[in-house]
């Protein structure tokens, strides 16, 4: 059937048994074009002709005289279903944007294409420049998205020159932390366990780097479905190639009507978008065959027929034939092997470059220094100067926009615009000055500056792909300001001051080796004038915040902190001391230097003191709250880690990348659980998991998850503690965060020895520890903190199997280190356990055991860390039973436990209950 028999039955399927009535149905099928009544009488025929209407009985659509039409026959409903229900979907981070209203001629390309990629799961659709491979793909997207529960991911690789950033670009849209410079294992370890679509738009400049991800993503994540555009195949394994032609139109030599003739995609799509623009058109034999004959010389080129037709309004019909016939007999731009129809499309460009007027060119080239979308307003930044004022610039950019020379796309509540691929290339071929070429990069680059400096605040509050699209866009503006700031004829001195102002951007969205390069590009190029000052601080800082994530506690992290913190000193800049001594104290906590870290902590604190900056106090308030938590100190540690949180709860503010009100919340959470209020730790623990779950940032769901499994173990919830770790696990993998995977595992361990099969957990913690004694600096960060948590379920496990002797050796190691390193948080924990150890060793005696318990009990008592006193109090007492002084355990026993006043809330709790009550019995 007929283009136009296909439009009326997809009206009359999408309204079953529902009378449409002829005037209706003439606008659906024929927007904004006037026919007459008897071209839908025409098509109806042809439409039940090829339907087989009557044959046999069969009804399909009934005429209702004077009404209209219905479609009659039963209708069933059918979506796509991917047959892998165990596999997540996630949409959270789709960002499909709206399909065209109205499509021409692409009906069936849509349908072989959703086919296609159903069975074979990658489909490249292939096509010159300008024949509407974006919008098909976009299309696709919209036929599959209830097959892929909305999980569609479109990626623009035409805002990308780096080959080395496609895999970055995608995991960064997906909401991953990139740590590496290399992001792909990453992106294939979160895409393995996912279910999507993901289109990569616009592949032919980046072809060999595509092809390697594409392939490596087809391969090892057996639920992702791959649609790529681009004008050359990729060329991999799995890729099924779909060429997508240009429209069709009627051959030279056919002789056909009118009406029959809009039945061809070319002609109608001309005299549609002719119609939007305005024109006014008889649609006679003759007109229709003017229409046709331009769409002849332009091939169907979809891009060329509509910026032809959209002269038709102001030149007229037969005008715009006589124009197209000049100007495609121009010389070409481009090379000799350029195919026909891109030839076509380059001379129909050529033609409508020249129909503007010289304001209008200006703007063009001028907005052709933007990559993907920009904004009214940056637009006017970057094309306005003393020649073309503000409302020169708007009417000129509405004029592009109706004449198709640039697209319009709303992303959030702005419109933003954009100039096609190829009507950007075109332009930037087009012979510029260099002062012009130099002055508009300048004016990008500030513009960009300046937006990002204004919007700082948003992005630690973007958690969604539609949220984040504007944002990204700005982000690739950023990148190619960079690029020339920093290249040969660009202005070091701007990019030095964007590279500062983009770092922090860079560290909130988890692009880490970005803020590193950039960071590590502007610092090396800072001369004598520029060194020292506020921009050097920020790049110093976040060089460091950035190579500490990425390489562990380096020197050339610690380095660069330091260098911030003296600019800061010499500066007299009170907030960036007390950042970086902040940073610094955070760096020699994740480094287990407990003692030096609360220095650089209690320096904080006290430049704090000298400004009234709310901010500057809450910083240093975390910094001081979380040293003096892991020195043992609860009792001054737990109002300064209140109070900081209270701060970062009513003013979410991210400082370097960190969330701080995350990482306090599980320090105050282990504070609360170790002074006794178990009730108030697993509400906070509670809390702070919400809260991270809110974060755009993987990792801090991680950290958070790896904190509040250790809590849950201790109050003796084992259940939820397991929970939440087989949440943590295969999130940290699937974000490639290996500390965090080593943490969740070495807490199984845990558990295993917890809950009655001491074996295995002693294995796995073996097998999870040994990893400290690798190279890996990240992984000894992460579990450097935990290493002597870890030691001592160890030993607890190695006593249980009847090797305490291993168990003592590795408990007085621990205690060695907690020596060194100040980590006393533990160490009534550690003291406690060599006490078990020594008890299960008889040759030894119970009373070196009962020393070391005396001097757990005492250490608690000074710490106020009374969770740790009632533990080591239960074996304490058991010992005392065993010799024969019930009387003395229960005099120990009763005073600790009654400090609990609430409900027996965590399993040392009832424990104690139950042997006070058995003790009472005797």
């Amino acid at each position: 059937m007929g283009a136009r028999a296909l439009d009326i039955l997809i009206a009359l399927v999408s309204r079953p048994n529902e009378t449409i009535g002829k005037k209706e149905l003439l606008s659906l099928v024929w927007p904004d074009i006037a026919v007459e009544e008897y071209s839908l009488r025409f098509h109806m025929t042809n439409l039940r002709r090829a339907l087989g209407d009557g044959k046999d009985g069969a009804r399909y659509i009934a005429t209702l005289a004077g009404r209209g039409y219905c479609f009659v026959a039963p209708v069933t409903r059918l979506c796509y279903e991917v047959d892998s229900p165990s596999v997540a979907t996630d949409s959270s981070h789709a960002n499909l944007p709206s399909r065209l209203a109205h499509m021409v001629g692409r009906d069936e390309d849509i349908q072989r294409i959703s086919d296609h990629l159903i069975t074979d799961r990658f489909v490249s659709i292939v096509g010159i420049g300008g024949v509407g491979k974006t919008t098909v793909a976009i299309a696709v997207g919209h036929h599959l998205i209830e097959a892929f529960k909305g999980a569609v991911l479109i990626v623009d690789l035409s805002v990308l020159s780096d080959p080395g950033l496609v895999a970055t670009a995608i995991a960064s849209m997906l909401g991953l932390s990139v740590q590496s410079e290399n992001a792909t294992p990453a992106l294939i370890a979160y895409l393995r366990s996912k279910r999507m679509l993901l289109i990569l738009d616009t592949c032919e400049h980046l072809v060999d780097a595509i092809a390697g991800l594409t392939s490596q993503i087809y391969a090892e994540a057996p639920s992702v479905y791959i649609l790529a555009t681009s004008r050359e195949v990729l060329q991999v394994e799995g890729e099924h190639v779909y060429r997508l032609d240009t429209l069709s139109y009627p051959p030279e030599e056919a002789e056909i009507e009118s009406t029959a003739a809009q039945d061809y995609p070319a002609p109608r799509l001309f005299i549609e978008r002719a119609a939007a623009s305005g024109a006014q058109m008889n649609l006679n034999d003759a007109e229709i065959a003017v229409v046709v004959r331009i769409c002849r010389k332009l091939d169907g080129v979809a891009l060329a027929i509509e910026l032809a037709a959209r002269r038709v309004e102001a030149y007229g019909l037969h005008q715009t034939e006589n124009l197209l016939d000049r100007h495609l007999t121009l010389p070409l731009l481009g090379h000799r092997s350029t195919t026909p129809r891109q030839r076509t499309l380059q001379a129909t460009l050529d033609w409508s470059y020249q129909l503007l007027s010289e304001l209008e060119r200006t703007v063009l080239r001028r907005l052709a220094v933007f990559v993907g979308h920009f904004t009214l307003n940056a637009a006017l930044s970057v094309v306005t100067d003393i020649d073309i004022d503000q409302s020169q610039a708007l009417g000129a950019i509405d004029s592009l926009v109706a004449k198709s020379m640039v697209a319009t796309r709303p992303l959030g509540a702005m419109m933003r615009y954009r100039l096609l691929d190829t009507t950007r290339a075109y332009a930037l071929n087009l012979a510029t000055t260099g002062a012009e070429a130099t002055e508009l990069a300048a004016r990008h680059a500030k513009y960009y500056q300046r937006w990002l400096e204004q919007s700082g605040s948003d992005w630690p509050t973007l958690s969604t792909g539609p949220e984040k699209s504007p944002y990204f866009a700005a982000l690739n503006n950023t990148r190619s300001a960079l690029e020339w700031c920093f290249g040969d004829q660009g202005s070091v001195r701007l990019g030095t001051k964007l590279a500062a102002t983009a770092a922090p951007v860079f560290l909130t969205m988890s692009l880490l080796p970005e803020c590193r390069r950039w960071s590590e590009r502007a610092i090396a190029e800072l001369d004598d004038t520029s060194r020292g000052g506020a921009e050097e601080m920020q790049l110093q800082a976040s060089l460091g915040v950035a190579s500490m994530h990425i390489d562990g506690p380096s020197e050339a992290a610690l380095a660069a902190l330091s260098r911030s913190l003296v600019i800061a000193e010499a500066c007299g800049n009170v907030l960036g001391q007390v950042m970086m001594l902040w940073m610094l104290s955070l760096f020699f906590v994740r480094q287990a230097e407990f003692r030096t870290a609360l220095d650089y902590a209690k320096r904080a604190r006290a430049i704090a003191g000298t400004i009234d900056e709310p901010d500057a106090t809450a910083l240093a308030q975390s910094a001081l709250g979380r040293a003096l938590h892991f020195v043992g100190d609860y009792t001054d540690a737990r109002p300064e880690l209140e109070a900081a949180l209270n701060h970062w709860s009513s003013t979410h503010r991210i400082f370097l990348g960190i969330d701080e009100r995350i990482l306090t919340g599980v320090v105050l959470m282990r504070t609360l659980w170790a002074q006794g209020f178990a009730a108030q730790a697993v509400e906070r623990a509670r809390q702070t998991i919400s809260d991270a779950k809110l974060s755009s940032n993987p990792a801090t769901l991680a950290v958070a998850l790896s904190w509040v499994s250790g809590v849950l173990i201790w109050a003796g919830d084992l259940q939820s503690a397991e929970e939440h770790v087989d949440w943590l696990i295969p999130h940290a993998e699937s974000h490639s965060l290996g500390p965090n995977v080593h943490v969740g595992r070495s807490y199984k361990g845990t558990l295993a020895i917890n809950s009655g099969d001491p074996k295995a957990g002693v294995q796995t913690l073996q097998e999870c520890l040994k990893h400290l004694h690798t190279h890996d600096k990240k992984l000894n960060m992460a579990l450097g903190q935990r290493k002597v948590e870890f030691n001592i379920s160890l030993a607890q496990g190695l006593i249980a199997i009847g090797r305490a002797d291993e168990g003592l050796a590795i408990i007085d190691e621990t205690i060695s280190r907690i020596d060194e390193n100040g980590e006393l948080y533990l160490l009534p924990e550690a003291l406690r356990m060599r006490g078990c150890a020594l008890l299960a060793l008889p040759e030894r005696g119970v009373n070196q055991a009962e020393a070391c318990f005396m001097q757990s009990l005492a250490l608690s008592r000074r710490q106020g860390a009374r969770a740790w006193e009632l533990r080591t109090a239960i074996d304490l007492a058991r010992l005392l039973v065993n010799c024969g002084r019930r009387a003395d355990g229960r005099k120990l026993l009763q005073p600790i436990l009654g400090q609990f006043t609430q409900s027996r809330e965590t399993a040392d709790q009832r424990t104690a209950a139950q042997l006070l009550a058995e003790l009472d019995q005797d």
